[in-house]
């Protein structure tokens, strides 16, 4: 017995509508600490890969204390400028941001915890708690990925390994604790 199947195109007139991925321009993740001024750490990139080096904004923190993290997503190609974010929180079973961490010591690691969840109860990353060490300097890269699969081994926790999906935005910023 032998059976054919086939794929149809989808037709411009079809319902279903792709969901293409963003440009994101523009990452800023704003640190506010318990009292004082907030950190912002920033990456822009206005023409995309290729032509100048993105501007990327680094961040001093303060050694021992609790920042409430906050992100921010922007296409700055368009006028006004289109908010990311909104979509990324509308999405939210489809998106988790990805935070890891590289000091030399664990003396002064940066520890970064969720504080934020989809209706599923698995993490998103738009909100987080970021608690430093002791002086150090170091490494924060961040991961924004679509359809990510969140109920891989070690995903809910924030790990990357299993997570699949598309990476959206990949930035490490250099982090000095003082």
């Amino acid at each position: 017995m032998l059976f054919i199947t086939s794929c149809e195109k989808d037709e411009p007139d079809d319902p279903i509508i792709p969901n293409e991925q963003e440009v994101i321009t523009t990452l800023n993740y704003t640190l506010t600490p318990e009292s004082g001024t907030p950190i912002i750490l920033s990456f822009r990139d206005l023409d995309g890969d290729g032509g100048n080096e993105p501007i990327i904004s680094d961040g001093t923190l303060a050694s021992g204390m609790s920042y409430i993290g906050s992100m921010e997503l922007l296409n700055e190609l368009e006028d006004p400028a289109e908010d990311i974010t909104l979509e990324v929180a509308e999405e939210e079973l489809e998106h988790q941001f990805f935070y890891e961490t590289s000091f030399p010591t664990e003396l002064s690691d940066v520890n970064i915890a969720y504080n934020d969840l989809d209706e599923e109860g698995n993490p998103i990353g738009l909100s987080t708690v970021l608690t430093t060490g002791e002086m150090g300097s170091g490494t924060i890269t961040v991961t924004l990925r679509h359809e990510p699969n969140k109920d891989a081994a070690g995903v809910s926790s924030g790990d990357i390994a299993n997570a699949g999906g598309e990476t959206d935005i990949e930035v490490t910023f250099n982090v000095e604790i003082q």
